[in-house]
């Protein structure tokens, strides 16, 4: 074999294993979110926010999500399927539902459902806060408030006091985690009122599993 044969097999093989690993190294870290994602940027809040994992292979989840026992009711465990259409998603159809809001798709809105409190320790970039309470009228919610949120959030029209729905967004709704009931209250509430099944979607891991997997949180 010539000394060029030679010298030609060997870059070829060194751009190989550069292309290998480049392709699961994706974005040079070390911790991506699947093979070929490393990252993802969304708009929160008017700012751009880049939501990857935390890079430390030392870190471990909040505080806030690492009890195993909280008082049941209200923390009880949901079901994985709430039922009536409404499709329970999870990491990755979340982050391809924001990644497509944050590209200026408008008929996407990413909801997280949690009372004030909740959201001001972290909330998954991308989303709004609209609180489980502010749908629901036995939880003290105003009825014409209600209506607001269905005309002017999620695109419903009331038309003589009966509600049309085919040009209202898709709504993702997530709160705590498996043991919350704050989005399934807001997603029952929502059919309740004649939202379409099929554009609702459940986020069951919530807060609680983003966090484990060490994604991105926003103040």
């Amino acid at each position: 074999m010539s000394q060029i044969l030679k010298n030609y097999l060997l870059i070829l093989v060194a751009f190989l294993l550069i292309t290998n690993t480049s392709t699961v190294s994706s974005g040079g870290l070390d911790v991506n979110i699947t093979n070929e994602i490393s990252f993802i940027d969304v708009e929160h809040n008017g700012k751009e926010v880049r939501i990857q994992r935390n890079q430390s292979l030392d870190n471990l989840v909040n505080t806030e999500y690492a009890k195993t026992s909280r008082k049941c009711p209200p923390f009880c465990i949901q079901p994985y399927n709430l039922g009536n259409g409404v499709e329970t998603i999870g990491e990755l159809e979340l982050l391809n539902y924001l990644k497509k809001s944050s590209s200026g798709d408008n008929s996407i809105l990413i909801i997280d459902s949690r009372t004030k409190d909740w959201v001001k320790k972290g909330t998954i970039p991308g989303s709004i806060n609209i609180p489980w309470t502010l749908l629901k009228p036995e939880a003290g919610a105003d009825p014409f408030e209600v209506a607001e949120l269905l005309e002017k959030k999620f695109g419903a029209i009331n038309i003589e006091g009966l509600w049309n729905f085919s040009n209202a967004k898709t709504l993702v709704l997530f709160c705590n985690g498996m043991w919350c009931g704050q989005s399934p209250s807001s997603i029952k509430t929502l059919l309740r009122f004649g939202y379409p099944a099929e554009k609702l979607k459940w986020y069951r891991g919530g807060m609680q599993d983003w966090e484990i997997l060490g994604l991105t949180v926003v103040k």
